[in-house]
């Protein structure tokens, strides 16, 4: 698969689907899907969006949000995954801090580290609209991708891959944490099914009231919708910049990846949280346009990214993150 940057200079000006920045909104130890009222929740996670964000999310989170991370000024929704360790040979432990991903699109430069977004209605280039609409998220929704307690091979779409000194990514893409030192950081990308049973907005798993039909890595287009799930949804997909340039030199020649997951996992473990926060219809409206440069085709409202760093939330949790750390937090 090409690069981003190089499919961007090619293919024609449709791209089917919205891709934009969310700035960082928190890094904690709360979990309201997997871990509702839980404070704090087993292990840290790296959070964007809304600031409805907290220990119990119900019914509708875009209604309570007054702010968010993201530039889409209509998306309170929250995006959020685990965070990215350093393991020192000494068993002590440093936070991986991120960058924005690159290229930045749409004015959407000043972007405090974060997640990239991404709906797509069909791939990365086409919408095909007319044999394949979407239906989008209902207030209350939610999702997860992966498994921390995985110990195999991540499933198809959670991936990882080794950027360059001028960020240019390495291919394939990795089912885990690059075997060597990467100059420009580690990239991973969390691509969540696209398949809905139609009635329920979560399951006691988060995973079984959505079905994934993509077979291949990559922004490709999901195959039909089974009879259990047959409602289409737009494809969401997360992307991530790891920035571990100042980390690198830590990692001797002959040592294993050094790189871990906040829940003290190798990359078998990715895993990533989904709650839906849009405002009224305005996500539907872009799914049903075809879309100028991923922007909603003016359909939506951006903010500058000035506006959405001023979002912020107040930690629930209270604890040391940053710097060297004994062991990883909640992990004592």
């Amino acid at each position: 698969m090409k690069s981003l940057t190089a499919l961007l200079a090619i293919i024609a000006p449709v791209y089917a689907g919205l891709r934009f920045p969310c700035s960082e909104l928190s890094v904690q130890r709360l979990d309201p899907v997997v871990e509702p009222g839980k404070t704090p929740s087993s292990h840290l996670h790296h959070i964007v969006g809304g600031n409805a964000f907290n220990a119990t999310m119900l019914g509708d989170v875009g209604a309570r949000a007054t702010c968010t991370t993201c530039q889409m000024a209509e998306d309170f929704s929250n995006y959020w995954t685990a965070h990215v360790f350093f393991k020192h040979p000494n068993g002590s432990y440093h936070r991986v801090p991120n960058l924005p991903v690159s290229p930045l699109l749409g004015g959407s430069n000043g972007a405090v580290g974060g997640i990239t977004v991404y709906y797509t209605q069909h791939d990365l280039s086409t919408d095909n609209l007319k044999q394949n609409a979407v239906k989008t998220f209902q207030p209350g929704f939610r999702m997860t991708v992966g498994n921390p307690t995985n110990t195999g091979k991540p499933q198809v779409g959670l991936r990882y891959q080794c950027l360059s000194a001028s960020g240019g990514r390495s291919f394939p893409e990795l089912s885990d944490f690059p075997p060597q030192a990467c100059p420009g950081g580690i990239f991973t990308t969390h691509h969540f099914p696209a398949c809905w049973d139609g009635k329920n907005l979560d399951s006691p798993d988060h995973q079984s009231h959505m079905y994934n039909t993509i077979t291949s890595d990559g922004f490709v287009a999901a195959g039909p919708c089974p009879s259990s799930h047959p409602v289409r949804m737009p494809q969401v997909t997360f992307e991530t910049v790891w920035d571990t340039s100042k980390l690198n030199s830590l990692w001797k020649t002959g040592d294993p990846n050094p790189y871990v997951w906040s829940f003290e996992g190798t990359g078998a473990g990715t895993h990533a949280d989904y709650m839906f926060g849009w405002k009224g219809d305005a996500l539907q409206r872009a799914m049903n346009k075809s879309e100028c440069f991923y922007d909603g085709c003016g359909s939506i409202t951006k903010q500058p990214m000035a506006t959405a760093n001023q979002c912020s939330i107040q930690n629930t949790v209270t604890e040391k993150t940053e710097g060297w750390l004994p062991a990883l937090p909640g992990m004592a």
